[in-house]
């Protein structure tokens, strides 16, 4: 954890936060706990809290959501079918039904002794464990069919630019110009290397969020510096950027981080303005208010959420675009695959983080990609930028903090999973169950409170 007062401060109020949709759920489960088949509604009661604080406060902050440990697990290719919500339900419930069998056994084991003692009550819980088990060994062969593909689709060539910060931290945005640089000589060594038969020539290349923190809509140097680029390379470039935005003044300057499609022979062209900024960073909710409770508020920028499906085209193929923050909502990648992407990208940013939270949003994607069975090419300033298969694998992937370039094969698809379909209407009924369970405990507590009450003041049933 960075030890500098103000990011001490807003680490811990984060974390504060973030221990409260836990609390709730500790709460609501003593509340359930009473009811028969617990890990059951356990389990939707942990997907409620991780729906609610992905959603509130400031459009949610969803850390800590189960379905994202399992990018390295045996869960993953559950994925496919319901995403994270689904992962996150299967793994809680397997975790909540290992938890009655122990207490099952050991109760057991204490008291069996005793006449007439029950058995334990295993069948619930081993049912929930072998019906996850057993669907996802099933899920697991359509997603490795994925991930090798079909004779059909089309392959093509993308390559990823990494052309790291001179040095890390917010300070890196006063040297904006040696980051626009780094991309720019990073992209002529990939076009050296495609001439001499080093590297195959790619269809597009994506550069990462803040490629240019110089607006090149409006910078006629930044603007010959990313033309002489893609002429270099002889393809589209995604150009990861910051523009202004309407209503920009000195006091409020507003903006947009955008991707925009440049083309070698036409310029500027699509673009997708990031719908979903990152509070606190980005922008800074109720600025008036949090800028007197420490002097880092400042450092928020004024970024605005754009408009726009999620997809710009580059050299006729359909791509979709989820801007570092907005790849760990659920409805970023959805929209952009719903609306016709063929193949996703993750432009990003993580020169103010440290390498944990690229790992981190690393495995973000690894969950995309089998969640929509989309190759997911990920471009980040500094690492790690990745090609990542739609069973999940790695391609390829850089190391931290150097400069350098993927160049890799990816399929473009176009079938649309279960998840995708259906994700957001799987997600509505878990977490209707989880309020469900929490209703029918309290009115079934209720009940048992009022049997208490009346058997220690000797009242009998009322009539």
């Amino acid at each position: 954890m960075d030890q500098r007062p103000g990011r001490r401060d807003a680490w811990l109020a984060l974390a504060a936060m973030e221990a409260l949709f836990c609390g709730l759920f500790g709460l609501s489960a003593v509340v359930v706990g009473r009811l028969p088949g617990w890990p059951l509604w356990f389990a939707a009661l942990w997907v409620t809290q991780e729906w609610l604080k992905s959603t509130v406060p400031f459009g949610g902050f969803p850390w800590g959501v189960l379905g994202f440990g399992q990018t390295n697990g045996p869960l993953l290719a559950i994925a496919r079918w319901g995403g994270a919500p689904l992962v996150s339900f299967a793994v809680a419930l397997v975790g909540f039904s290992v938890t009655l069998l122990a207490l099952e056994i050991v109760h057991w084991w204490h008291h069996g002794h005793k006449p007439g003692f029950p058995a334990p009550a295993v069948m619930l819980p081993g049912l929930s464990i072998t019906v996850v088990l057993l669907g996802t060994a099933l899920m697991w062969p359509q997603v490795r069919h994925s991930g090798t593909g079909a004779g059909d689709e089309q392959t093509v060539t993308v390559a990823a630019v990494q052309g790291n910060v001179p040095r890390l931290g917010l300070e890196f945005n006063a040297q904006r110009r040696a980051v626009l640089d780094n991309h720019v000589k990073q992209t002529q060594q990939l076009a050296d290397d495609v001439r001499a038969g080093r590297a195959p020539q790619p269809m597009f290349v994506v550069w990462p969020e803040n490629a240019s923190d110089i607006d090149p809509l409006a910078n006629a140097d930044a603007v010959a510096q990313i033309t002489a680029a893609a002429d270099a390379i002889g393809a589209p470039i995604l150009v990861g950027t910051v523009t202004k935005a309407d209503g920009y003044t000195a006091d409020n300057p507003v903006a947009t981080n955008t991707v925009i499609v440049w083309d070698p022979e036409h310029g500027p062209g699509e673009r997708h303005d990031k719908k979903i900024v990152q509070p606190f960073g980005e922008y800074l909710p109720w600025r008036s208010f949090f800028k007197h409770l420490s002097s880092y508020a400042d450092r928020a920028g004024y970024f605005v959420p754009g408009e726009g499906n999620g997809v710009v085209h580059a050299a006729g193929v359909p791509i979709g675009v989820t801007t570092c923050w907005e790849v760990i909502f659920d409805r970023a990648a959805r929209e952009s695959v719903l609306n016709g992407a063929q193949v996703l990208t993750v432009p990003t940013n993580n020169a103010t983080f440290d390498a944990s939270m690229s790992a981190q949003q690393l495995a973000f994607g690894k969950l995309r990609a089998v969640e929509h069975d989309r190759y997911l090419v990920v471009a980040g300033t500094t690492g790690i930028s990745a090609v990542i298969a739609p069973d999940g694998r790695e391609l390829a992937r850089t190391e931290f903090f150097q400069p350098a370039y993927l160049d890799s094969q990816v399929r473009l698809k176009s079938d649309v999973t279960p998840a995708t379909e259906w994700g957001p209407t799987l997600q509505v009924v878990l977490v209707t169950i989880g309020f469900g369970a929490l209703l029918a405990a309290i009115l079934h507590n209720g009940g048992f409170v009022q049997k208490m009450l009346r058997r220690r003041t000797g009242e009998g049933p009322r009539r």
